[in-house]
């Protein structure tokens, strides 16, 4: 039998006298998202109900990079409060932290897609681990529910995308 690709496998002592696996040494590397214009009416079309500081602080970080506007809110009579502020024009996009303790994320989610009907998105992440949670919140009305590494990936592009101003979005269509 030959054994002779052994020669090239980490610790055949080529060289890597520990027998230990070389660490992976490429990271992943955030697509480069293009910032959107500036919006002249500077209106919110993003809410956030997200506790976790590493979250906030991802979000927000991410958000300024695209130059989109997110909210990060408390209660659902917050969330009140500010729709009265916009007018007519409804959100885009809210996210949920479905671990949230202060927001109760699957008691306001259906009575958020009641109100708001088809006009807003809403997502939620939680740990990948939380299968009954995730079946609870999509029966609660919650359009995506992802894990939290698949948001952390993805959120450049959900932000641009819920964020762009609506002459923008149907130009991109």
């Amino acid at each position: 039998m030959d054994h002779s690709y052994r020669n090239a496998q980490p610790g055949s002592g080529n060289g890597n006298q520990t027998g230990a696996r070389p660490i992976f040494a490429g990271q992943y590397v955030q697509p480069n998202i293009e910032p959107l214009p500036a919006r002249a009416n500077d209106q919110t079309r993003i809410f956030a109900f997200v506790d976790d500081l590493f979250f906030v602080a991802k979000i927000q970080e991410t958000a300024r990079k695209i130059n989109v506007k997110v909210d990060f809110l408390k209660s659902d009579q917050e969330l009140l409060d500010r729709l009265e502020q916009n007018g007519e024009e409804k959100p885009s996009l809210i996210i949920f932290d479905l671990n949230s303790n202060t927001a109760r994320p699957l008691s306001l989610i259906p009575k958020l897609k009641a109100m708001l009907k088809r006009q807003t998105s809403i997502l939620g992440f939680l740990s990948h681990v939380q299968g009954d949670l995730k079946v609870k919140a999509q029966e609660a009305g919650c359009d995506t529910v992802m894990p939290r590494s698949a948001f952390s990936q993805n959120l450049p592009q959900l932000l641009r995308r819920h964020g762009a101003p609506d002459d923008l979005e149907e130009g991109a269509e």
